[in-house]
């Protein structure tokens, strides 16, 4: 079956270097498969991050995460970013929803090795939402470079203690993959009971809120 991304495209991309290492990949899901992709997409309702197995989705996007979890995908970032990724554990989340809390400036935790980010949001007209590169860790507006986004964009970079990177508020639908090559299986543990903890928090408190708004 053929791949649903497009890895030659990847690798004529060239590595950005200032301040850290990264590339944008617009076009990095084949046009092809997005249509699919799409539909199988995971019903994300709430904000925050997902890990996959909290969430369902259908055989198209089965094929895109096998895709990003095949030794051909990784020996591309290996390449790309001369690094070793041999018996490095992943992390995959979902999101489907933003709300205006999310997009604080931050540079992601040590343990994630490499960042990979693929958008799939059929268009976007909001100035806020747009993730942006960023030079320091106290301006949003100190800008290397901002991202629409626009469905098959891949964002990938190095995870450094200065790859400052946040996003202008934005409410609503905003659907990404979050891709993580990390130090150990017990930092996957650990995420996905984070993230689990945060995702049953904010459950709560809209049952809440609702209930309060009835009353």
């Amino acid at each position: 079956m053929l791949s649903t991304l497009d890895l030659e495209r990847f690798r004529n991309t060239p590595l950005t270097g200032e301040q850290f290492e990264f590339l944008i990949v617009p076009e990095f899901v084949k046009a092809e498969a997005r249509l699919a992709i799409e539909k199988d997409y995971p019903e994300v309702g709430r904000p925050g991050s997902f890990p996959l197995r909290e969430v369902s989705y259908g055989p198209a996007f089965a094929k895109l995460i096998e895709d990003m979890r095949s030794d051909e995908f990784r020996q591309a970032f290996e390449e790309k970013f001369n690094v070793d990724l041999t018996n490095r554990p992943d992390m995959i989340t979902v999101r489907g929803r933003c709300s205006e809390k999310d997009g604080k400036i931050h540079t992601d935790s040590e343990t994630k090795i490499i960042t990979i980010l693929i958008y799939m949001n059929p268009a976007w007209e909001p100035s806020g939402g747009r993730l942006r590169l960023l030079r320091s860790g106290n301006d949003l507006d100190d800008v290397i470079l901002e991202v629409p986004p626009t469905e098959g964009t891949l964002l990938a970079f190095r995870r450094s203690n200065n790859s400052w990177h946040g996003h202008k508020p934005f409410s609503g639908p905003r659907r990404v993959i979050q891709f993580n090559w990390v130090t150990s299986e017990a930092v996957v543990r650990r995420e996905q009971n984070r993230h689990r903890l945060s995702a049953w928090t904010k459950k709560l408190r809209a049952a809440f809120s609702s209930q309060k708004q009835a009353a």
